[in-house]
């Protein structure tokens, strides 16, 4: 099964390949057809039937109630009734205001796991230059689930120009992302307030990858790196745990940083902390083995992949203040 449900872009094809594409500067309307978001998240109670009650006879469950689609009547999702839901449209009209007033451009949207995630991405307008011409681009991305594995998040996000690697911008002290629990109510005005809208996380984040592209690493400092970012714990017989390193992955990271990856010989990334990072995020965004590119956007966004590229920047910063 393909992860992706629907989904529309615009200007250059999405890293994964997929999707409708779409002209620049559409209605939010013209996005929410082609993105195949223009449906409703509706609520019934949870109805039962016990095997000693009559075939016609159904009791409720208050407690909780069924989320489903309103044009497939597919079901998504059992939750709590106080369970806040976050319409597909608000997902999209989020970014009315921005598009219309701030400088914003959406660039894709779409449907997840037949309508249980739903997200949308807008170019920010911002962008920096590391040495050697390296670009990186900001973006704003808006996502939710209506299944609880995701909060609703509204998250800064970088995209590297010549491989399109994407990175999470997050600065510690909440800058960066904020997440609103489905059990509080979705306040768009709210969230924009918190985030701040403007070019402080931007900033911050620029300067720290300046500072990784003017880091440069020892061939120890790169091998206990990955080592750190690509081993896990793992059960040993008599019960204790054990580090042990994803072999495959090493191998594979080892040969993007020493040239194999897209930029890898830009200045800003050669030898340097700024090429560790984006060693990782090649291998989590093209190349970490995935069922569909589905699963892979998911991963790489939400999943165990944006973990890893997270560690990655995490353990990076470390050199650099160390």
């Amino acid at each position: 099964m393909h992860l992706v449900e629907s989904m529309a872009y615009v200007n250059a094809t999405p890293w994964h390949g997929l999707g409708q594409r779409l002209e620049p500067n559409q209605p939010l309307e013209v996005w929410a057809e082609h993105a195949g978001m223009n449906w409703r998240i509706e609520e019934s109670k949870v109805r039962f039937r016990s095997e000693t009650d009559e075939l016609d006879t159904l009791k409720a469950f208050d407690r909780q109630k069924v989320l489903y689609r309103s044009d497939t009547k597919v079901p998504l999702s059992v939750v709590s009734k106080r369970y806040q839901v976050v319409q597909p449209a608000e997902i999209l009209e989020f970014y009315r205001d921005l598009t219309e007033m701030g400088g914003y451009q959406l660039e894709t949207a779409g449907v997840l796991k037949e309508g249980r995630k739903l997200w949308a991405l807008a170019r920010t307008g911002q962008s920096a230059a590391l040495a050697g011409g390296d670009e990186v681009k900001g973006y704003l991305l808006l996502a939710t689930a209506c299944d609880g594995s995701l909060a609703t998040t509204a998250q800064f996000t970088s995209v590297r120009v010549v491989c399109n690697n994407t990175l999470q911008i997050a600065l510690g002290n909440g800058r960066g992302a904020v997440k609103v629990p489905h059990r509080s109510q979705f306040d768009a005005r709210a969230v924009k307030d918190q985030l701040g809208i403007a070019t402080s996380s931007w900033e911050a984040f620029k300067v720290r990858m300046e500072a990784l592209a003017s880091r440069e690493v020892s061939s120890a400092e790169v091998e206990r790196f990955f080592q750190r970012v690509l081993s896990y714990p793992a059960t040993q017989s008599a019960g204790s745990s054990a580090l042990v390193t994803n072999d495959r992955a090493m191998k594979s990271v080892l040969e993007l940083f020493n040239g194999a990856g897209k930029g890898s010989t830009m200045r800003s990334s050669d030898g340097t902390a700024w090429g560790l990072v984006n060693s990782v995020t090649e291998y989590v965004d093209h190349h970490r083995r995935t069922r569909t590119p589905g699963h892979r956007l998911d991963a790489a966004w939400f999943g165990a992949g944006a973990y890893l590229k997270q560690l990655a920047w995490n353990s990076a910063i470390e050199l650099v203040d160390a």
